[in-house]
């Protein structure tokens, strides 16, 4: 399967408003497009996330840390932990990738 983000783009918003549109669901993968307008109003996630910045640019905030992000960039969020995209105005769209079962993954 291949997924392209000017393929995806064009269902955001969704129905309801939604500012990602899911590309890929099977077993404990899902792969979405998510392009925020000025805000970012998630909440945390029940499953541990990875982002791959596909274009954009500000700060990502993740717990207590707060870093620059780019276009190309990677960022894991684990399950449960408050984040969220930084002053990038109306330019961030970026895959986001969850897996794992629910609660995320349990290190040894």
């Amino acid at each position: 399967m291949r997924l392209r983000p000017e393929d995806m783009r064009n269902s955001i918003p969704g129905q309801g408003g939604e500012r990602f549109h899911i590309g890929l669901l099977r077993g404990e993968l899902q792969v979405e497009l998510y392009v925020p307008q000025n805000e970012d109003l998630q909440q945390p996630h029940s499953r541990d996330e990875c982002y791959v910045v596909i274009r954009g640019s500000g700060r990502f905030q993740m717990g207590e840390e707060t870093v620059p992000f780019e276009a190309g960039d990677f960022l894991f969020v684990p399950a449960g932990m408050e984040h969220r995209f930084l002053d990038f105005g109306s330019s961030l769209e970026t895959w986001v990738i969850f897996y794992g079962p629910e609660g995320g993954e349990q290190l040894a």
